[in-house]
C-alpha cells in the first residue's frame, strides 16, 4: 500500500519537521519505504513551506506526489495551492484556527483548532505541528504511533522531547475520542 501526502503551511509552523518525522518513523521504526522532499521560501517565518511524503510497503518507483491521498493544511495558502491536487476521496486535515471554511468537494474533512489547543493545553504553539501530526496518525495510521514517538526521541532536541510527545499524544486523543 502506498500513501501520498502533502503537509503545507508557512515557515515557522513546522510542516517540514512533521514530514521528516513521518518519513523517519516509516523507514527506521515501521520497516516501510518512504520518500520525503521539501520546499520553502527564503524567509525564515511566513513564507511558503511544504513537504511531500510518500509512505509505502513496496519500493517507491515514482517518487513524486501528484494527487495526494492526504493534505495537511496549516495555513490558507496551503489550501489555495494544493487542494485541487487532493484525490476526490482523499483526506484534508486543517488547523481550523488558521484555515476557515475550506471548500468541501467530496473529500473527508478533519478540522481541529490545533493552534488553540497547543497554546491552551501544552503551553506553546510551537508544537502545533506535532499535535496535527498526532491527528494525522490517529486518523489514518499511515505509520504507527509508536514509530512517531521513537522518531521524536531520535530527531527532537532532548529538552523539547516531552513537550513534543505531549502534543503528539494529544493529537492522537482528539481523533480517538
Amino acid at each position: 500500500m502506498r500513501t501520498d501526502l502533502i503537509i503545507a503551511g508557512v515557515g515557522g509552523q513546522g510542516s517540514i519537521m512533521a514530514g521528516t518525522l513521518l518519513g523517519t518513523a516509516a523507514v527506521v521504526f515501521d520497516n516501510k519505504k518512504a520518500l520525503q522532499t521539501q520546499s520553502y521560501s527564503s524567509e525564515l517565518r511566513g513564507g511558503a513551506a511544504v513537504t511531500w511524503v510518500i509512505v509505502s510497503d513496496e519500493v517507491i518507483v515514482y517518487p513524486r506526489v501528484v494527487h495526494p491521498d492526504i493534505l495537511v493544511a496549516q495555513a490558507p495558502q496551503a489550501v489555495t495551492r494544493y487542494l485541487s491536487q487532493l484525490k476526490p476521496c482523499g483526506t484534508l486535515i486543517i488547523d481550523s484556527d488558521m484555515v476557515q471554511d475550506p471548500p468541501h468537494n467530496g473529500y473527508t474533512l478533519i478540522q481541529i483548532p490545533a493552534t488553540s489547543i497547543a497554546n491552551r493545553e501544552i503551553g506553546n504553539s510551537i508544537v502545533t505541528n506535532l499535535l496535527v501530526l498526532g491527528v494525522l496518525i490517529g486518523a489514518t495510521r499511515v505509520v504507527s504511533p509508536d514509530a512517531i514517538e521513537k522518531a521524536i526521541h531520535l530527531s527532537i532536541p532532548k529538552p523539547k522531547v516531552d513537550m513534543n510527545l505531549k502534543a503528539f499524544r494529544r493529537g492522537l486523543e482528539i481523533v480517538s475520542s
